[in-house]
């Protein structure tokens, strides 16, 4: 599909990823890499003394998986694309605490895309991470990014 007629599609929710189980080995690796031990992310122990009754994955490791969840979708990806990159974000919230063992998934809604200049695009994405049997979603976000043809 060209870029053009996936601009076609704004408004239109365009994907769903498979599920992706956040696991607390991921939490750790996480944690590891970003420096932020806090215990409701580290240690069941502390963490099932809170009201979240166990470990929660870090907001931003759920954010972050946003790429993971796109590639592992069913969103159309333009011809000739390659290669993407994240430009940012517009209202992101986190909605709902992702407890270690739950799995979650993105459902896509384009915005908007649009040719910045020839060959590169910018597109606007809602996302909405959905926990697994929850009512809730974990976190909402427009999403920016760019793709080169």
């Amino acid at each position: 599909m060209q870029a053009a007629d996936i601009a076609k599609l704004a408004g239109q929710q365009i994907g769903t990823s498979e599920w992706i189980e956040v696991t607390q080995e991921r939490i750790d690796r996480f944690a590891e890499a970003t420096g932020d031990f806090q215990f409701i992310h580290v240690d069941p122990v502390r963490a099932a003394q809170t009201p979240f009754g166990g470990t929660i994955a870090h907001g931003f490791l759920t954010l972050s998986l946003l790429p993971l969840l796109t590639e592992r979708s069913d969103c159309p990806v333009a011809e000739g694309t390659n290669m993407c990159v994240n430009y940012g974000s517009n209202k992101l919230r986190f909605l709902a605490p992702v407890r270690a063992g739950k799995r979650v998934r993105g459902v896509f809604k384009l915005l908007e895309l649009e040719e910045k200049r020839p060959g590169q695009w910018q597109q606007v994405m809602e996302v909405a991470i959905e926990i697994e049997g929850e009512d809730k979603p974990a976190l909402i976000c427009e999403w920016i990014s760019q793709f080169f043809v």
